[in-house]
């Protein structure tokens, strides 16, 4: 009797060691890890210029927990793929080969491909170092799924017409957190840039609709503390490119330079630094946030000086 208790005690230690020591999605694999999961946060066309004179209470709140620089330099053309390509894939558009504002296939040769035949991303080191982390994508534009290695992610969905249902991809959001918790989400909303392009950047209506948008930053942040994943989470919230008048692509700052916010686990509550930062840099700090070993072949740096 006594010794049949004894075997089951031992069986149990054992699975409970397994449990916590081995597989490929175990704690084992996350060893290093300065938060257990990461959103980023997209506005397209959010110029850093805007920031001062929005009212982003929640945007605002962020920035005075975590950290943040308003100028973050975009890749030049100053326009969409080819910069949320750079943010993903750690690398410029000289290597990575997306060179336009609509890029769905590299117009040069990318320098390397992985098993996928894509650029080398920050969703596919995460997947090599932790096969069963969930990963998703939800954007309002068509074009970020032919940047995001849609092989490598668990999840990926175009929201519904913001024309018709604004609050489409938010609802979407808040429904994937709270559902699935995932390790590593993108969540990149296609405005302020359609409201650019149409009303103009630095109008009364961009500035209405980052309201609006800062409404579903507070939801999706909302949604992390009823999954139960905020205080494990860092948030990040940022940007393409900015604009000038109706448009963007150029050489202005205003059009080059994005914000780049932080808060969360292990971020320090640093306000505004000063360091440099370019868009590939995002990746290299999503990287950094995991642990994870970049590949040779990106020139990102992690911004090491927003960490605790």
């Amino acid at each position: 009797m006594k010794y049949s208790i004894i075997k089951q005690c031992i069986a149990l230690s054992l699975a409970v060691l397994f449990t916590f020591c081995a597989g490929p999605g175990s704690r084992k694999s996350r060893t290093g890890w300065k938060a257990g999961h990461v959103v980023l946060i997209g506005l397209d066309g959010w110029g850093a210029y805007s920031v001062e004179k929005a009212d982003m209470p929640n945007v605002k709140q962020l920035m005075q927990n975590g950290s943040f620089t308003l100028s973050k330099r975009s890749v030049l053309p100053s326009s969409s793929a080819v910069n949320w390509a750079s943010m993903f894939m750690g690398a410029c558009p000289e290597l990575h080969g997306y060179t336009e504002w609509g890029s769905r296939i590299p117009e040069l040769p990318s320098r390397v491909l992985n098993r996928n035949g894509i650029f080398p991303n920050i969703f596919q080191l995460l997947r090599d170092a932790a096969p069963d982390a969930e990963i998703g994508m939800l954007y309002d534009w068509d074009g970020i799924k032919y940047l995001s290695d849609t092989l490598t992610l668990n999840y990926y969905a175009q929201a519904p017409d913001y024309s018709k249902n604004p609050s489409g991809l938010c609802d979407m959001a808040v429904e994937y957190i709270r559902d699935k918790k995932p390790v590593l989400a993108g969540i990149i909303f296609d405005n302020p840039d359609h409201v650019g392009h149409v009303d103009g950047h630095d109008t009364p209506a961009y500035y209405e609709k980052l309201k609006e948008l800062d409404g579903y930053i507070g939801r999706i942040i909302a949604a992390m503390k009823e999954a139960g994943i905020y205080e494990n989470s860092i948030i990040i919230i940022t940007s393409d490119h900015g604009g000038v008048g109706k448009g963007h692509g150029g050489k202005t700052m205003l059009e080059m330079e994005t914000p780049f916010i932080i808060s969360g686990k292990n971020i320090k509550k640093g306000g505004p630094f000063d360091d440099s930062m370019m868009q590939f840099d995002c990746a290299s700090t999503i990287a950094s946030i995991f642990n994870l070993e970049q590949p040779q072949v990106w020139i990102g740096r992690p911004m090491l000086q927003v960490f605790k």
